[in-house]
């Protein structure tokens, strides 16, 4: 069933919103971000797009709207392929050794290529010490669960996400471990947890 324009409109503001946040607009935010008169307008493209197949909707969850396979496979036929970039060796950052030329690629398919990967941009230095700067880029892969050691989006509570090492500890208990001497674990329970994203590389560009 082909879309109207209003709700592609519709479609293309919630997965641009879940690749920024991590995690899908509530209504409020989607009629916001269109200029919707009204939460019925909202829950009426909504409700066509969850017929179409396009988005699915779960139960008891302040966010509920998913977007389905179907959307992802159809997004991903509509995109060029990933470009690559020549991979000519490898270079010292310690003591210097031979330059040998190689004849290898850079291919972003393995990251662009990959629907559940998507990009944040970094604001603040609490990973500085794992050298995740403030305004460097991110990517993601989009998961639910995560093991000790991994550089993490959380949200937490349901509203406040954040980029940080995640363990398990006793008594049902998260932390969540930023790479900054100055700055304390956030210890929270883990149902108040929801991992959102694993880091899969940073970016940065030097101006």
């Amino acid at each position: 069933m082909a879309l109207t324009k209003r709700q592609k409109q519709v479609l293309d503001f919630i997965a641009g919103f879940l690749n920024e946040h991590g995690y899908c607009p509530s209504y409020e935010e989607i009629a916001r971000g269109l200029e919707l008169a009204s939460l019925a307008t909202v829950h009426k493209h909504i409700s066509v797009l969850t017929a179409k197949n396009y988005l699915k909707r779960g139960f008891n969850q302040s966010r509920s709207i998913e977007l389905t396979p179907k959307f992802v496979q159809e997004n991903q036929r509509a995109k060029p392929p990933a470009p690559e970039i020549p991979l000519l060796g490898r270079i010292a950052a310690g003591s210097p050794v031979e330059a040998i030329e190689q004849r290898e690629t850079l291919n972003f398919a393995d990251y662009a290529g990959n629907a559940e990967t998507y990009a944040l941009e970094v604001r603040g230095n609490s990973m500085i010490d794992d050298h995740i700067c403030d305004g460097d880029r991110i990517l993601l892969e989009r998961v639910s669960e995560a093991r000790d050691g991994d550089i993490v989006v959380a949200l937490v509570g349901g509203s406040e996400a954040t980029l940080k090492r995640f363990y398990r500890e006793p008594g049902g208990m998260v932390r969540l471990q930023p790479a900054n001497a100055a700055l304390k674990p956030i210890l929270v329970p883990a149902r108040d947890v929801q991992i959102q994203g694993r880091l899969l590389a940073v970016l940065r560009k030097y101006k």
